[in-house]
Protein backbone atom coordinates (compact mmCIF):
# COMPACT_ATOMS: atom_id res chain seq x y z
CA UNK A 1 0.00 0.00 0.00
CA UNK A 2 0.95 3.27 -0.67
CA UNK A 3 2.91 5.18 2.10
CA UNK A 4 2.84 8.76 0.55
CA UNK A 5 -0.21 11.25 1.64
CA UNK A 6 -0.33 14.85 1.67
CA UNK A 7 0.08 16.99 5.45
CA UNK A 8 -3.32 19.24 4.01
CA UNK A 9 -6.08 17.92 1.10
CA UNK A 10 -7.90 21.64 0.61
CA UNK A 11 -6.07 21.89 -2.52
CA UNK A 12 -6.17 18.37 -3.96
CA UNK A 13 -9.29 19.27 -6.34
CA UNK A 14 -7.47 22.60 -7.69
CA UNK A 15 -4.48 20.09 -7.90
CA UNK A 16 -5.74 17.66 -10.15
CA UNK A 17 -8.07 20.24 -12.45
CA UNK A 18 -4.15 21.56 -12.97
CA UNK A 19 -3.43 18.61 -14.19
CA UNK A 20 -6.34 18.24 -16.76
CA UNK A 21 -5.96 21.79 -18.00
CA UNK A 22 -2.00 21.59 -18.31
CA UNK A 23 0.05 19.50 -21.36
CA UNK A 24 2.18 16.99 -19.59
CA UNK A 25 5.74 17.45 -18.79
CA UNK A 26 8.66 15.29 -20.25
CA UNK A 27 9.85 14.76 -16.33
CA UNK A 28 7.70 16.04 -13.58
CA UNK A 29 9.90 18.18 -11.12
CA UNK A 30 9.27 20.32 -8.71
CA UNK A 31 9.91 23.64 -11.42
CA UNK A 32 7.19 22.34 -13.26
CA UNK A 33 4.63 21.52 -9.85
CA UNK A 34 5.86 25.47 -9.29
CA UNK A 35 4.81 26.49 -12.96
CA UNK A 36 1.01 25.19 -12.03
CA UNK A 37 0.84 27.36 -9.62
CA UNK A 38 1.72 25.15 -6.30
CA UNK A 39 4.80 26.48 -4.55
CA UNK A 40 4.69 26.02 -1.12
CA UNK A 41 6.83 23.26 0.78
CA UNK A 42 3.78 21.13 1.40
CA UNK A 43 2.59 21.34 -2.25
CA UNK A 44 5.77 19.07 -3.30
CA UNK A 45 3.76 16.10 -1.60
CA UNK A 46 2.05 15.69 -4.70
CA UNK A 47 4.90 14.57 -6.59
CA UNK A 48 5.19 11.82 -3.88
CA UNK A 49 1.31 10.87 -4.21
CA UNK A 50 1.73 10.79 -7.94
CA UNK A 51 4.29 8.28 -7.82
CA UNK A 52 1.91 6.24 -5.50
CA UNK A 53 -0.67 6.54 -7.31
CA UNK A 54 1.24 5.29 -10.66
CA UNK A 55 0.97 8.44 -12.59
CA UNK A 56 4.83 9.00 -13.15
CA UNK A 57 7.84 6.75 -12.27
CA UNK A 58 10.56 7.26 -9.20
CA UNK A 59 12.11 9.20 -11.99
CA UNK A 60 9.36 11.36 -12.57
CA UNK A 61 8.25 10.65 -16.27
CA UNK A 62 4.75 10.36 -17.06
CA UNK A 63 3.27 7.13 -17.62
CA UNK A 64 0.30 5.77 -19.42
CA UNK A 65 -2.37 6.36 -16.39
CA UNK A 66 -0.79 10.44 -16.45
CA UNK A 67 -2.01 10.77 -20.29
CA UNK A 68 -5.16 8.78 -19.83
CA UNK A 69 -6.25 11.08 -16.84
CA UNK A 70 -5.67 14.44 -19.16
CA UNK A 71 -8.89 12.91 -21.20
CA UNK A 72 -11.28 15.34 -18.79
CA UNK A 73 -14.55 12.52 -19.54
CA UNK A 74 -12.41 9.91 -18.09
CA UNK A 75 -10.20 11.56 -15.26
CA UNK A 76 -12.19 10.80 -12.17
CA UNK A 77 -12.93 7.14 -13.38
CA UNK A 78 -8.99 6.78 -13.76
CA UNK A 79 -8.21 8.32 -10.71
CA UNK A 80 -10.47 5.91 -9.14
CA UNK A 81 -8.52 2.62 -10.78
CA UNK A 82 -5.06 4.33 -9.23
CA UNK A 83 -6.67 4.68 -5.56
CA UNK A 84 -8.03 0.96 -6.10
CA UNK A 85 -4.69 -0.32 -6.27
CA UNK A 86 -2.72 2.46 -4.47
CA UNK A 87 -4.73 1.24 -0.86
CA UNK A 88 -5.33 -2.61 -2.16
CA UNK A 89 -5.45 -3.52 1.61
CA UNK A 90 -8.32 -1.19 2.40
CA UNK A 91 -10.20 -2.56 -0.50
CA UNK A 92 -9.29 -6.44 0.74
CA UNK A 93 -11.61 -5.20 3.77
CA UNK A 94 -14.23 -3.81 1.74
CA UNK A 95 -15.00 -3.69 -2.04
CA UNK A 96 -16.26 -0.31 -1.32
CA UNK A 97 -13.52 0.91 0.82
CA UNK A 98 -14.15 4.54 -0.92
CA UNK A 99 -17.16 5.02 1.38
CA UNK A 100 -15.75 4.27 4.52
CA UNK A 101 -15.44 7.48 6.87
CA UNK A 102 -12.70 9.21 8.06
CA UNK A 103 -13.24 7.39 11.30
CA UNK A 104 -13.32 4.06 10.00
CA UNK A 105 -10.65 4.33 7.09
CA UNK A 106 -8.18 5.74 10.23
CA UNK A 107 -8.74 2.36 12.34
CA UNK A 108 -8.60 0.24 9.56
CA UNK A 109 -4.99 1.84 8.66
CA UNK A 110 -4.37 1.35 12.51
CA UNK A 111 -5.12 -2.26 12.15
CA UNK A 112 -3.07 -2.53 8.81
CA UNK A 113 0.23 -0.85 10.18
CA UNK A 114 0.29 -2.34 13.18
CA UNK A 115 1.27 0.70 15.00
CA UNK A 116 4.40 1.48 13.09
CA UNK A 117 2.72 4.80 12.46
CA UNK A 118 1.71 8.05 14.64
CA UNK A 119 -1.44 9.55 15.10
CA UNK A 120 -0.57 12.42 12.96
CA UNK A 121 0.59 10.05 9.91
CA UNK A 122 -2.43 8.04 10.43
CA UNK A 123 -4.72 11.15 10.24
CA UNK A 124 -2.78 12.32 7.07
CA UNK A 125 -3.49 9.52 5.23
CA UNK A 126 -6.95 8.74 6.19
CA UNK A 127 -7.33 12.23 4.89
CA UNK A 128 -5.64 11.88 1.90
CA UNK A 129 -7.53 8.76 1.21
CA UNK A 130 -10.98 10.32 1.51
CA UNK A 131 -10.36 13.48 -0.57
CA UNK A 132 -8.49 11.27 -3.12
CA UNK A 133 -11.95 9.15 -3.13
CA UNK A 134 -14.30 11.97 -3.24
CA UNK A 135 -13.10 13.15 -6.35
CA UNK A 136 -12.50 10.12 -7.90
CA UNK A 137 -16.07 8.69 -10.17
CA UNK A 138 -16.75 5.31 -8.20
CA UNK A 139 -19.97 4.41 -10.74
CA UNK A 140 -17.19 2.52 -13.32
CA UNK A 141 -19.45 -0.15 -14.09
CA UNK A 142 -21.14 1.43 -16.76
CA UNK A 143 -24.81 2.58 -17.26
CA UNK A 144 -27.76 -0.16 -15.04
CA UNK A 145 -29.71 -1.93 -17.79
CA UNK A 146 -33.15 0.26 -18.05
CA UNK A 147 -36.09 -0.71 -16.20
CA UNK A 148 -38.66 -1.64 -18.66
CA UNK A 149 -41.80 0.95 -18.09
CA UNK A 150 -45.27 -0.69 -16.41
CA UNK A 151 -47.09 -0.80 -19.23
CA UNK A 152 -44.17 -2.35 -21.13
CA UNK A 153 -44.50 -5.26 -18.56
CA UNK A 154 -48.26 -5.49 -18.78
CA UNK A 155 -48.55 -5.93 -22.63
CA UNK A 156 -45.64 -8.56 -22.31
CA UNK A 157 -47.96 -10.48 -19.63
CA UNK A 158 -50.89 -10.28 -21.90
CA UNK A 159 -48.70 -11.51 -24.81
CA UNK A 160 -47.51 -14.51 -22.64
CA UNK A 161 -51.37 -15.14 -21.26
CA UNK A 162 -52.02 -15.42 -24.79
CA UNK A 163 -49.33 -17.65 -26.17
CA UNK A 164 -50.50 -20.10 -22.88
CA UNK A 165 -54.15 -20.11 -23.64
CA UNK A 166 -53.71 -21.07 -27.34
CA UNK A 167 -50.86 -23.99 -26.27
CA UNK A 168 -53.64 -24.97 -23.37
CA UNK A 169 -56.67 -25.26 -26.34
CA UNK A 170 -54.08 -27.02 -28.78
CA UNK A 171 -53.38 -29.43 -26.14
CA UNK A 172 -57.19 -30.04 -24.92
CA UNK A 173 -58.06 -30.59 -29.02
CA UNK A 174 -55.29 -33.75 -29.21
CA UNK A 175 -57.51 -35.09 -26.14
CA UNK A 176 -60.00 -37.23 -27.41
CA UNK A 177 -63.35 -37.06 -25.64
CA UNK A 178 -64.38 -40.45 -23.73
CA UNK A 179 -67.11 -42.61 -25.56
CA UNK A 180 -68.73 -45.24 -23.61
CA UNK A 181 -70.65 -48.16 -25.70
CA UNK A 182 -72.73 -50.71 -24.02
CA UNK A 183 -72.61 -54.19 -24.91
CA UNK A 184 -76.08 -56.20 -23.86
CA UNK A 185 -76.60 -59.25 -24.18
CA UNK A 186 -80.20 -61.24 -23.64
CA UNK A 187 -81.12 -64.43 -23.47
CA UNK A 188 -84.34 -64.95 -24.88
CA UNK A 189 -86.77 -67.65 -23.52
CA UNK A 190 -87.58 -70.92 -26.06
CA UNK A 191 -91.37 -69.79 -26.96
CA UNK A 192 -93.15 -70.45 -29.86
CA UNK A 193 -95.80 -67.31 -28.88
CA UNK A 194 -94.73 -64.40 -30.98
CA UNK A 195 -96.61 -62.09 -27.66
CA UNK A 196 -93.70 -63.22 -25.65
CA UNK A 197 -91.27 -61.75 -27.67
CA UNK A 198 -93.02 -58.80 -28.71
CA UNK A 199 -93.24 -57.72 -24.81
CA UNK A 200 -89.50 -57.95 -24.47
CA UNK A 201 -88.62 -56.02 -27.54
CA UNK A 202 -91.14 -53.18 -25.87
CA UNK A 203 -90.13 -53.49 -22.26
CA UNK A 204 -85.51 -53.08 -23.73
CA UNK A 205 -87.43 -49.80 -26.23
CA UNK A 206 -89.08 -48.00 -22.85
CA UNK A 207 -85.94 -48.59 -21.22
CA UNK A 208 -82.90 -48.18 -23.10
CA UNK A 209 -84.51 -44.97 -25.64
Amino acid sequence: MTEYYLVTTKNLDAFFNALTNAQAPAKFTQKFLEQLEFKSTNDRLYIGLLKGLKFIDDAGTPLDRYYRFLDQTESKRVLAEAIKEAYPDLFAINKKANEFSYTEVKNKLKTIHQGKKSENVLDWMSKTFKALCDYAEWNILGTPEQTPKPEEIKLETKGDDKDLSAEKEARHSKIKTPELHYNIQIHLPESRDPSVYDAIFKSLKEHFN
